[in-house]
């Protein structure tokens, strides 16, 4: 049975770190309504316009919108995002496995590569043959650090570029998708070639487009596949604030019944010490009258 002194040592550790996690807990209760209020504003913006190059996309010939074009797959880049800190639950190890059913099965015979958002993923597959290293991205891949829309821009361009040149055949992109603070979902969103929505314009005539075809593509298109990928970071950051806070309250309420087990149990040896202590003076007392 612990002493008394290793029991009391127990219970102040338990205490500070009970104090820790409730902290964390607050602080990322904060950061989330923050990170929470920015996608459900975003979100409506970049469904639709997620919609409107499905439908562009139908009506532009391969040779005027090359972000659609549909070839043989020999070569995927899959964009992981994980956070760069831990302490929230399963939020980085669902997608790293998600990544690992990628490159291991979905997309084992098309020359997987991995470009790592987030110190997590990037920890996970850094000595890794199916690390993809970007000489263009290095400066943005610690993108939570400095997460706006310029740095987003960075990050779209250059995966629009891998695709037109014929480096990738396909970009991927793998996300915890925010539902509540209790809940993400692994998401596994194909970035490009842009998908079509073929059922919606089924039968449907020739457009007229104001403004012209040429525009569309040079500015609608890039923008649009920026804002869906700005869409996915903010659904990961708040994700993780959610996690992390569901995580540590979780934490709380372990530690205090952890510090409640271990303080019944040291009044419990405190007691026996009391107790042996009595029969000792009572034993001593009665060999001195005997």
């Amino acid at each position: 049975m612990p002493s008394l002194k290793e029991i009391r040592n127990r219970i102040t550790s338990v205490g500070s770190t009970m104090q820790i996690t409730s902290a964390m807990k607050m602080v990322s209760a904060a950061k989330l309504k923050r990170a929470q209020d920015a996608i459900t504003q975003m979100r409506p913006y970049a469904v639709k316009l997620q919609d409107i190059l499905g439908n562009l996309s139908t009506t532009l010939d391969l040779s005027e919108n090359p972000y659609s074009e549909a070839r043989e797959v020999k070569n995927v880049l899959i964009v992981g995002i994980t956070s760069n800190r831990g302490l929230c639950g399963g939020f980085n190890n669902n997608i790293i496995k998600r990544v690992n059913q990628l490159v291991n099965e979905d997309y084992k015979n098309a020359n997987p590569r991995v470009l790592c958002l987030g110190k997590k993923i990037k920890d996970a597959y850094k000595r890794s043959d199916a690390y993809y290293i970007n000489e263009t991205l290095e400066p943005v891949e610690d993108i939570f650090s400095g997460l706006n829309f310029d740095n987003t821009t960075i990050i779209a361009n250059e995966l629009m570029r891998l695709f037109t040149s014929k480096e990738f055949d396909k970009v991927v992109v793998v996300y915890n998708q925010f539902v509540n603070a209790a809940t993400q979902l692994v998401k596994t969103e194909q970035f490009l070639p842009i998908v079509p929505n073929v059922q919606e314009n089924a039968g449907s005539g020739d457009y007229i487009f104001e403004p012209s075809k040429e525009e569309i593509v040079t500015e609608l298109i890039p923008k649009s596949l920026k804002v869906q990928l700005f869409k996915g970071l903010l659904d990961s950051n708040a994700s993780e604030h959610g996690a992390r806070m569901t995580a540590m309250h979780k934490a709380t309420d372990n530690a205090k019944e952890l510090q409640r087990s271990l303080k019944l149990s040291y009044n419990k040896a405190r007691q026996a010490a009391i107790t042996n202590e009595i029969l000792e003076i009572v034993g001593g007392a009665e060999a001195l009258n005997g």
